[in-house]
């Protein structure tokens, strides 16, 4: 990125705002110098010049009109070459970095020998190919106002600089001046974000300059590039309804600061969370108590504990009860005593769990299946998470009506432990990997391409060295209907997580 939008890029317009004298110029550099000082740790600042050269810039026979508004404006505050270069030297003397608007090809030829650290398409020129195809060839960062023209326009331009490796960024702009508050359009800053993402977007603003609020709402949207006509009435110049005396462009400022620091963090990441916000909310939540008496060794669970308020300083609370997380006392407690953390032993495997599900993923994409959208994934741990790499196996539910489909993966290593069901018949078909199947006290090994039918009342057990996706297709299964063979899994009441939203 270009050094002009490391930080917030502020650009003061000074146009013809100078009235072609060069000793008015300067004071209103230092003017809005003096003010802007105060900001230079959060933002960029660049004075901005207009050159036309206008020698060629106005046909012959107009020269020395007065009834013809721009030519007399142009004509009675032009500069000389060497008071630009003035201009341009006092506003780098103030830490300022200078930008210019070239209207035709010789200025654009100015542009370069000055010096410039930018160059500016204005939008009456944002179409002027003959003037683009000069641009195009300078070593310069391009920023160029989008009033007045299609999104088609500004695609060809976008592409134009696009295909010669420019720096290029986009102002929105209005051209009225000034611009009335129904007519400030910000919602095309959201237009030009979205259509051109790789894009600087600005903001070149002309309403009345005593308003300070437009500022923040721009920021807001995302401009980093603001524009606004500058300038310093006096007894001999005055100024113009849409540009900003020093004490304006100060407000201005000011408004623009409050806008970025209301805004707070990047929206990339989560705001950091502050000790006294935790507090805060801590204190209003539900705290854990002992709804009868309880034995040291107990595990917490919502049938044992309530929850109520108040809460004390290190009591559990609800917010800390989860599928992950399992307390064990270790001491006994009274019916109705707070429960703190230091009278529990804490257990937390969402770690696990959730490396767990990265590997099943893993394992399902290698494999080049299919699986759908929004199904619940169910991870069996028969002898508790902590022994999942040993035990276990993870339940892809399809379908579960008179018929049932289930997809099954079993990690490298895994083993499922003994069972049978009275009332499901079930049907093995192995699409990946291999697995040893024990039938009634029989042991095979079965590859991809493999079926095996366990009727009811066949005990079976499973296990693969390698890891293994095989279907399940049964008659209707009963939750109630699975009985191991070591009756302490069957006591389990907590030997398996299912998980909704597994695959984002």
């Amino acid at each position: 990125m270009t050094e002009l939008f490391k930080k917030p890029l502020f650009i003061f317009e000074m146009a013809n705002n100078h009235m072609g004298d060069v000793n008015h110029g300067i004071k209103i550099i230092q003017e809005i110098n003096k003010v802007s000082d105060a900001y230079r740790g959060e933002f960029n600042f660049a004075f901005k010049f207009q050159y036309r050269d206008l020698d060629t810039f106005i046909h012959p026979d107009y020269k020395n009109r007065t009834d013809i508004k721009y030519i007399k404006r142009f004509s009675e505050t032009r500069l000389k070459e060497e008071e630009f270069i003035v201009l341009r030297n006092e506003a780098k003397r103030g830490g300022n970095f200078v930008i210019c608007t070239a209207f035709d090809e010789a200025s654009v030829d100015r542009i370069e020998r000055h010096g410039f650290d930018a160059i500016k398409i204005g939008s009456c020129s944002f179409t002027d190919w003959p003037l683009l195809e000069r641009i195009g060839k300078v070593g310069m960062p391009v920023i160029a106002s989008t009033a007045g023209v299609t999104l088609q326009e500004i695609d060809n331009v976008v592409t134009f600089f696009a295909n010669r490796n420019k720096f290029f960024a986009l102002m929105h702009c209005v051209a009225e001046y000034p611009t009335s508050m129904h007519r400030m359009e910000l919602n095309q800053i959201d237009l030009l974000q979205k259509r051109y993402p790789s894009i600087q977007i600005g903001f070149s603003t002309h309403e009345d300059p005593s308003n300070s609020q437009i500022i923040k709402m721009a920021i807001a949207k995302g401009a980093r590039a603001f524009e606004k006509h500058v300038g310093v009435a006096t007894d001999q110049y005055s100024l113009n309804n849409y540009s900003a005396s020093p004490e304006q462009v100060k407000e201005w400022l000011q408004s623009a600061k409050d806008a970025i620091a209301i805004m707070g963090a990047s929206a990339e990441h989560r705001v950091n969370i502050t000790a006294e916000e935790k507090e805060t909310l801590r204190a209003l939540g539900r705290a854990v108590f002992c709804r009868g008496a309880l034995k040291k060794g107990e595990k917490l669970t919502t049938q044992n504990v309530f929850f109520a308020i108040p809460s004390q300083k290190n009591q559990i609370l609800a917010n800390d009860f989860s599928k992950y997380t399992e307390f064990y006392l270790e001491k006994d407690m009274q019916a109705g005593q707070a429960v703190f953390f230091s009278d529990v032993a804490i257990l937390n495997h969402r770690e696990k769990i959730y490396q767990t599900v990265q590997d099943v993923k893993k394992l399902i994409i290698e494999s080049n299946i299919t699986v759908p959208q929004k199904v619940e994934l169910e991870i069996s741990h028969h002898y508790g998470i902590d022994h999942i790499d040993q035990y276990g196996a993870t339940l892809i539910n399809y379908v579960n009506r008179e018929y049932c489909k289930k997809l099954i993966i079993m990690l490298p290593g895994q083993s499922h432990p003994e069972q049978y069901h009275k009332l499901k018949e079930e049907t093995f078909h192995v699409l990946k990997g291999s697995m040893l199947v024990k039938l009634d006290g029989q042991e095979k090994e079965y590859t991809p391409g493999d079926i095996i039918l366990v009727q009811k009342g066949t005990r079976h057990a499973m296990s693969t060295k390698n890891g293994v996706i095989f279907e399940e297709i049964s008659t209707n299964h009963d939750k109630n209907d699975s009985f191991y063979v070591d009756e302490k899994i069957n006591q389990r009441k907590d030997r398996k997580t299912v998980l909704t939203h597994w695959m984002s």
